[in-house]
């Protein structure tokens, strides 16, 4: 008998009465399919905001061990009533933890990456007729130690337990009904996509498209496990996200993404010697931040200017880091500015079409935006823009690039 997992997120379960749609719904597709389902489950709507603004108002100093204590039970409730509910339709349901599950995790608080799920428990209940409820966002590490996985976490905890229990395709159930060619808030004319690939899923996520997280495409991509993102309140179909080499890929581009937590860093008239570069991004990485484009461009006098970016949240982190290592290597100055945004293209298509990234940089050009830096890839290309500008871009490279008859 196939698996069949699906994950609620937590608007899906964010009051008793969507709490029962999930449930009717859960059985619903055991009816139809005649599979043994496994169902991941988020807390409640707006739980793990709230229990963080709990804790602030108990301590000021945050104590990871503990926080993720506190935050694993918003799941636990989930998981409880949602078997509640499925109990009131006659059905048999158990819950199980992260630990109950046997989840294992690293000993990493806060954002522990799942290494292995011991998966006899959860094979035992099925066998037993239950509809196996798990708590997604949560693991156990060293058999003891209760630990969260981050943002995205109950996605993850999906997608690893479909392909540790050889499901074909892991639902994802959110309140979109699929993935987009842009954020529909900003692109009205967005187009829903019959299917994505994981190499462009994962480039659209990092990139600030919400609906999955990059830890889980890339454990789908690994088990070649199918994806399918859908909505909670739509019996339509939504997008299927799977390996490139089972789509039929006819366009270039597949969406357009906005990523406004940017922050830029230049370095002004940096001396041109060998392992400059090395010792300013050796000195940001060992602060454990993150660089995402990088331009160097040489002048006449012997001195280069170095440009970079970072998430907005780590600018002024580091803006120290920098500037120390701007005296150390005797750069003029260092400059920089929030203000700013990327928009990317990604397509999988890009590989065979001459001309996208031109298409995009006309498309920029003939609005008035102005182009600060520039990143490419084989399926990706970011521009640095202004902020206030970002929407507009997004609005004009869409129009240009993504065909109206895209959606299927």
């Amino acid at each position: 008998m196939s698996v069949h997992v699906q994950k609620f997120g937590g608007t899906s379960v964010g009051t008793p009465e969507r709490i029962k749609h999930v449930a009717r719904l859960i059985l619903d597709t055991k009816k139809k399919t005649g599979d043994q389902m496994v169902i991941v489950v988020s807390a409640m709507g707006h739980t793990t905001d709230e229990l963080i603004e709990l804790a602030s108002k108990v301590s000021s100093v945050r104590n990871n061990r503990e926080m993720d204590m506190l935050l694993a039970t918003g799941e636990q409730v989930s998981i409880s009533l949602l078997c509640m509910a499925i109990h009131e339709l006659g059905a048999k349901a158990i819950s199980l933890t992260g630990f109950q599950a046997r989840i294992k995790a690293e000993q990493v608080y806060s954002k522990a990456r799942i290494l292995q799920i011991e998966t006899e428990k959860i094979k035992k209940l099925l066998d037993e007729d239950n509809i196996v409820v798990i708590a997604g966002f949560q693991g156990v590490a060293d058999d003891t130690e209760i630990v969260t996985l981050g943002r995205g976490g109950s996605d993850t905890t999906a997608v690893a337990l479909a392909a540790s229990l050889n499901a074909n395709v892991c639902d994802i159930y959110t309140d979109v009904e699929g993935i987009y060619t842009a954020d529909p808030r900003i692109v009205p004319n967005a187009k829903k996509l019959k299917e994505v690939s994981y190499e462009e899923m994962l480039e659209l996520a990092s990139l600030g498209a919400q609906v999955l997280h990059p830890r889980a495409v890339e454990c789908a991509s690994s088990y070649d496990t199918i994806i399918h993102v859908r909505s909670t309140f739509s019996e339509n179909v939504g997008t299927f996200v799977k390996g490139v080499e089972d789509l039929e890929v006819k366009n270039a581009i597949s969406g357009v993404a906005i990523d406004k937590n940017q922050a830029k860093l230049a370095l002004l008239q940096v001396p041109d010697k060998p392992g400059v570069a090395a010792k300013l991004f050796t000195a940001i990485a060992d602060g454990g931040y993150i660089v995402d484009m990088i331009i160097q461009s040489v002048q006449e006098s012997q001195n280069n200017d170095i440009s970079f970016t970072v998430a907005k949240d780590d600018l002024e982190a580091v803006s120290m880091i920098t500037k120390k290592v701007a005296e150390e290597i005797g750069c003029k100055a260092v400059v920089s500015d929030s203000n700013v945004a990327k928009v990317s293209i990604v397509g999988a298509g890009m590989v065979g079409h001459a001309g996208v990234a031109a298409s995009m940089f006309k498309a920029l050009g003939d609005a008035g935006i102005n182009i600060q830096m520039i990143s490419t890839s084989e399926i990706k290309v970011s521009c640095i823009v202004d902020l206030d500008e970002c929407e507009h871009a997004a609005r004009v490279i869409h129009n240009v690039l993504i065909p109206s008859d895209i959606a299927q």
